[in-house]
């Protein structure tokens, strides 16, 4: 299993808004802090308020913010809602041409790791990933005064 950077930037954006708390951040804050594209994390930002993730405030004192509380924010579902593709091998695919799919046994032992992975994930919150003994370190990795 692959996450991709779209997953990985959404769970980025979430964690710099989660130790920021209830303060407003600009996308180029956090382009900065983690030294990546803001182009690609405006991307990101439309999408997580799309669905409800984050708020943004618009003008000059704008920004966004979480919309929600951490806790209530599941890791397993950002994640089935930010990747496009969760067929890990060709077989899962419509378009799939392996010849030796009706007989193979890969399949249903990808589909169980899938499975196994999602539900691992489904255990987590965005709280889990921030965890309150290590928000110090976290505002000053990512720069946060």
């Amino acid at each position: 299993m692959h996450i991709t950077r779209y997953t990985d930037y959404s769970m980025r954006v979430l964690i710099y808004l989660a130790v920021r708390g209830d303060e407003l951040a600009t996308i180029q804050e956090i382009a900065e802090s983690y030294d990546i594209s803001r182009n690609h994390l405006m991307k990101v930002v439309h999408q997580l308020n799309k669905k409800g993730y984050i708020e943004t405030v618009r003008g000059k004192k704008g920004g966004m913010r979480l919309r929600m509380a951490p806790a209530e924010i599941n890791v397993g579902i950002l994640v089935r809602e930010t990747e496009q593709d969760l067929n890990i091998v060709e077989c899962f695919s419509s378009r799939n041409a392996c010849r030796i799919t009706p007989v193979c046994g890969l399949k249903s032992m990808f589909g169980e790791a899938l499975t196994a992975f999602l539900e691992t994930l489904d255990k987590y919150t965005l709280a889990d990933v921030i965890q309150d003994q290590h928000r110090p370190q976290l505002l000053r990795l990512l720069q946060i005064a």
